[in-house]
């Protein structure tokens, strides 16, 4: 039992592809719905685990930053479309693309996987940066472990990874389709417009 609180493990089934994510997550752990027009991703989001980028991405589901047409899915990374990079990933990322407009949102100090003890798995929510300490909107959602963007992987030069924040606990299958579609230099041709709103228990 971590800091006296009750902590279970649940068996979720992810969609049609019948493939098994295990969650284990503290009694805290807010809930969130990404709405898309694929379909719906619920995943929570580790307070405890990583209190600073968990925190900082719920201040901007709540203050309205992945509504009103914003976020998107725009880029999607697949064995078949990185001939470049001899350490290979496959995500998906998303949020309000910080090259195209302007987020007005403070940057998220760097909270490696070292600090929080966790680390990239499948269906792991993880925050997107350049440099250590620039991530805002921009976070990945992990298809298959992809221990390479843990610290010490091996993805970005640094070697300090990136920071895990929350678990898909159900809409992979949405996950995998958006990864996907036809992009041109990972960048989808149609970005996957989403919503983010916070579950009430």
């Amino acid at each position: 039992m971590k800091g006296k609180r009750i902590r279970w493990c649940v068996l979720v089934l992810a969609g049609i592809a019948g493939l098994g994510l295990v969650s284990c997550a503290s009694s805290r752990s807010p809930q969130i719905t990404i709405t898309t027009p694929l379909g719906r991703i619920e995943a929570e989001v580790f307070i405890d685990e990583a209190p600073i980028s968990a925190q900082a991405f719920l201040r901007n589901v709540d203050a309205g930053v992945y509504r009103d047409g914003r976020a998107a899915f725009y880029r999607v990374v697949r064995m078949d479309n990185q001939p470049e990079n001899e350490v290979k990933i496959e995500v998906v990322q998303g949020g309000v693309d910080r090259e195209t407009g302007d987020t007005g949102v403070p940057y998220i100090p760097h909270e490696t996987t070292a600090v929080t003890g966790l680390t990239h798995r499948d269906g792991s929510l993880s925050l997107a940066r350049m440099e250590p300490g620039t991530a805002n909107t921009e976070f990945s959602i992990c298809i298959g472990p992809q221990p390479e963007l843990d610290f010490g992987g091996r993805r970005n030069p640094d070697g300090q990874g990136f920071a895990v924040f929350g678990q898909v606990t159900r809409g992979m299958d949405v996950v995998r389709r958006i990864q996907q579609m036809p992009e041109t230099a990972q960048y989808l041709d149609s970005p996957v417009s989403f919503t983010i709103q916070r579950e009430t228990r």
